[in-house]
């Protein structure tokens, strides 16, 4: 038996935007930060795939920032600032179209929603290369199986280790009955959904048709015109589907390709189909209720991401992280 190797540092797991915002922080404020992720990219939900050689956002449809941003360089305001002057992300749209019920619709004008060109993924990129440039570890593919409750894993005892991931995945992680784990949602309380994304030869739809949210559809929760997004006017469309759709095809997402296709037809009123489409689940996509609080902080671990805060956003996730750095370091520095 060894004891475990001390190391005064901290360990984020899961390089999504909630993660990265996390060690940004405590980099900055002099803890030495190490961050693992068990994916072959990073970004988690920021999620971008390569469809006929370009980019297709397939997680999160966009993002905002809030009035209730905090000010400072880790406000979330200061960070989209940026990446606009550098290019990496751009203003899209205020408006949205709103279908009802009854298939009446309506456009509707709300805050700005941005996009990146390159994706949304190319924006977690920004964020890990920053760190790794500032000599920050950074390792893909490292899957971490438990976390002790005095911050435990693999051997080597952290000073704090936050889990910056969905509720039920960081359950997992830490031990049953613990504080921790009492104080996180279960996979029954979070929504899943599938993203489907379906290219045609043309564009069918007008130009003003950004995206939509659609009510009273058993199928489709959202669609985006990627195209728009993007700002290359691709003839690509990102349907979101309703947790109810994505729960009947979870054990076999591309069984839900043909009535997400079919729903996508009857949404444009043509009978045109896509020259191609694929899928992609997200088991824990959206938390059914949000915490009160800004991010969990028991003892050695930490927990943050979209489901802490006052509603599921990119810009949560990002306050989320943020905060989390800046009281783990405040204990230890």
């Amino acid at each position: 038996m060894t004891s475990p190797s001390p190391s005064p540092s901290v360990l984020v797991v899961g390089s999504g935007i909630a993660g990265l915002a996390c060690a940004r922080v405590l980099h900055d404020s002099g803890v030495a930060v190490r961050v693992v992720d068990r994916g072959r990219v990073v970004g988690g939900r920021l999620a971008t795939k390569r469809v006929d050689d370009r980019p297709v956002d397939i997680g999160a449809r966009y993002f905002t920032v809030p009035d209730s941003s905090l000010p400072g360089e880790y406000g979330f305001a200061a960070v989209v600032e940026d990446w606009v002057a550098r290019g990496l992300a751009r203003p899209w749209t205020s408006t949205f179209d709103v279908v009802a019920p009854d298939g009446s619709r309506e456009r509707k004008e709300g805050p700005m929603r941005f996009a990146a060109p390159a994706g949304t993924r190319s924006l977690a990129v920004d964020l890990a290369d920053r760190l790794r440039a500032d000599g920050v570890t950074l390792e893909l593919e490292h899957e971490v199986s438990g976390v002790s409750d005095q911050g435990e894993v693999s051997g080597i005892r952290y000073d704090a280790v936050v889990l910056a991931m969905p509720d039920p995945q960081a359950r997992r992680l830490v031990a049953p009955g613990s504080s921790v784990a009492l104080a996180l949602q279960g996979p029954e309380e979070w929504l899943p959904t599938l993203a489907v994304v379906a290219t045609w030869p043309e564009r069918l739809w007008p130009a003003e048709l950004h995206g939509a949210f659609v009510n009273g559809s058993a199928t489709l929760a959202f669609v985006a015109d990627d195209g728009d997004r993007r700002g290359d006017g691709a003839a690509v469309l990102v349907a979101h589907t309703t947790p109810e759709c994505a729960r009947q095809y979870l054990e076999e997402p591309s069984a839900a390709i043909a009535p997400v296709v079919e729903a996508l037809g009857a949404f444009l009123g043509t009978a045109e189909r896509p020259s191609q489409a694929s899928v992609h689940r997200w088991s824990f996509a959206l938390p059914a209720t949000q915490h009160d609080s800004n991010h969990l902080l028991r003892g050695a671990i930490g927990v943050c991401g979209d489901a802490w805060g006052e509603r599921s956003a990119v810009s949560t996730a990002w306050s989320s992280g943020a905060s989390l750095g800046g009281a783990i370091a405040a204990t230890l520095v």
